[in-house]
C-alpha cells in the first residue's frame, strides 16, 4: 500500500501536479509515509535528498521543470499507477572536505559532481592527485569536474566527459576549458579513489569548491572520495529506470 509524503517546489505545474494527487492519494506525515514523492526538477530533487535522507525513505521524483534527469515523467493517467511498480536504484555520493585560505574546514556532499571553479578573472592553476599519485601537476584552466556516475550526464556531459553507466564503480574527472596543458582530457579513476586537489597560487588565482549546490569559496585543498556509507534509494518506472536513462545519453551523445 501507498503511503506517501509529498515534497513540492513553489511553481505553477508542481503546485498542479501536488493539487492532482491530492485528490488520488493520501499524503501523510513524513514519519509515517513509506516513500517520498519529490515534485519539481533536479536541483529540488539534490536538495530533497540531502534533506530528508535521514528519514531512510526511497524518492519518487516527478517532473515539473525543465529536463528532470533524476525525475519521472508525471501521466495523469499513469503516475498513480507507476508509484506501485517503480524500481528501486541505490546511488552513493561524493564528499567534499574542504580547507580554505584560512584554514577553516567545511564538508558537504555531492549526489551530481564537485566543480572546482575559478573565481577571478584568473584562470585556476590546480595539481590533482589520486592519494600519493599524481595525476597531473599543474593544470591551467577555468577550473576541473570530478562527477559520479549518476551526475555524468549532467554538467559533466557539456564539458565533454564520459557517460558512465551506474554499475561502472568508475569516476570522471574532466577539466573545464583546460589552457595548460591544452590536450589534456582528464582522466576516469575508480570510485574508491581518493582525490585531492590543491590551489597552486591561493592568494593570486582563488578558487571555489562546489558540492552540487553548495559553495566554499577561497579553498586551498579540496579532499574528495565517495562516501559509501550513505545510500540514497531513487524509484522509477519500471520502463525508464536511470540505467536506461543513462543508456540513452549514451547512444544519443554517439550519434551527434
Amino acid at each position: 500500500m501507498i503511503n506517501p509524503h509529498i515534497l513540492f517546489d513553489n511553481t505553477k505545474q508542481s503546485k498542479k501536479i501536488k493539487n492532482y494527487l491530492d485528490h488520488n492519494i493520501k499524503n501523510v506525515s513524513i514519519s509515517r509515509c513509506n516513500l517520498i514523492i519529490v515534485i519539481g526538477g533536479d536541483g529540488f530533487m539534490l536538495s530533497s535528498l540531502k534533506k530528508y535522507n535521514k528519514y531512510k525513505k526511497p524518492f519518487y521524483g516527478i517532473n515539473a521543470g525543465s529536463y528532470g534527469f533524476l525525475m519521472n515523467k508525471f501521466s495523469s493517467k499513469n503516475t498513480i499507477k507507476n508509484l506501485s511498480k517503480a524500481k528501486q536504484v541505490s546511488i552513493s555520493p561524493l564528499e567534499m572536505s574542504v580547507k580554505n585560505k584560512f584554514n577553516k574546514t567545511k564538508k558537504s556532499i555531492a549526489i551530481n559532481e564537485v566543480s572546482i571553479l575559478r573565481q577571478s578573472r584568473q584562470t585556476a592553476s590546480l595539481e590533482i592527485s589520486n592519494g600519493s599519485q599524481k595525476i597531473i601537476k599543474k593544470l591551467v584552466s577555468d577550473g576541473v569536474l570530478i562527477s559520479t556516475p549518476a551526475g555524468s550526464t549532467a554538467y559533466n556531459m557539456s564539458v565533454y566527459g564520459p557517460i558512465l553507466n551506474l554499475d561502472s564503480k568508475k569516476l570522471s574527472i574532466r577539466p573545464i576549458s583546460a589552457f595548460r596543458p591544452r590536450r589534456w582530457k582528464g582522466r576516469v579513476v575508480s570510485d574508491k579513489s581518493k582525490i585531492i586537489i590543491k590551489n597552486l597560487n591561493i592568494d593570486k588565482r582563488p578558487i571555489s569548491a562546489v558540492a552540487d549546490n553548495y559553495e566554499v569559496r577561497n579553498a586551498k585543498t579540496i579532499y574528495i572520495k565517495t562516501n559509501k556509507r550513505i545510500k540514497f534509494n531513487l524509484l522509477y518506472d519500471s520502463n525508464r529506470s536511470l540505467q536506461k536513462k543513462i543508456k540513452i545519453e549514451q547512444i544519443r551523445k554517439e550519434t551527434n
